[in-house]
Order: C-alpha cells, then structure tokens, then sequence
C-alpha cells in the first residue's frame, strides 16, 4: 500500500485541508488518542479543527512507517506552539499511529499512541516540576 498521499496529507494539514479527510478515511472510521475515542468522519474532522484551535503553527512530521498486509504504523513528530504560553519555543511530542484500512483502501481504524506523561504533562508549568520530581523518586 502506497501511503505517501496520506503522508503528504497530514504533512500539509491546514484548517482548511481538514475537509480533505473524506479522501482518506472511510465514512465510519473509528480514531482513538489519549483524549478522545470518536466513530465517524465529522467526528474525527473536529478533532483535529479542534487542534487548530488550541496550538499555534501545529505540524505533523512522520518520520517512519511500516506497511503490511494488515494495516501501517507511522512514528510522527507533532510539533506545536502552545497558544497558553504566549510565543514559546515550539513543542514537540514523538508518537505511533496504528492504521488499518478498508477494501477501498481508506483508513477504517486510527489509533495514536503516545506517552502524555513524558510527551505532555513534564512540559507544563507547575505540573512538569512535579512529574520531573516523581520521575527522579521512582528512576533506578
């Protein structure tokens, strides 16, 4: 399976380019990340207009991918400038995407995995300095 149009896709996402999703999933596509569990395309298209709305210059960077009969992997950097920070540096959080696909070859099943603790949580004020302070306490 080709997936470099998909690639190219979350590559160049923009808030508008989020009507593209039709041509890429199928209608009752099932997604699921740490925060949502959503069955359907407008669902899963107000997820990531939603993205748009709480970060600064999101972008999606896969930088691997494992195809088989069964579906794909892509291991993606997302990097973000959070809108509650003011101008800050920009963030990056590392994850995997599980993919299957339909007859038609549309993406039918999305599962993100990504560590929120490490990826997210350690990064805020406040919350980061007590999670870095855990980490050290439970560390070997």
């Amino acid at each position: 399976m080709n997936l470099d149009p998909l690639i190219r896709f979350y590559h160049a996402l923009t808030p508008e380019s989020v009507a593209r999703f039709p041509e890429f999933y199928s209608a009752d596509a099932w997604f699921k990340d740490p925060f949502n569990e959503v069955r359907g395309l407008p669902a899963i298209q107000r997820i990531f207009s939603h993205m748009f709305t709480q970060v600064d210059e999101p972008r999606f960077v896969v930088t691997e991918q494992v195809v088989d009969a069964g579906g794909a992997m892509l291991v993606w950097e997302f990097c973000f400038r959070v809108r509650l920070w003011g101008k800050g540096a920009t963030q990056v959080m590392r994850g995997v995407s599980h993919l299957k696909f339909d007859a038609d070859g549309k993406v039918n099943y999305h599962r993100d995995y990504w560590d929120t603790g490490e990826e997210l949580y350690m990064k805020l004020p406040g919350l980061g300095t007590l999670m870095r302070g855990l980490r050290r306490v439970l560390a070997a």
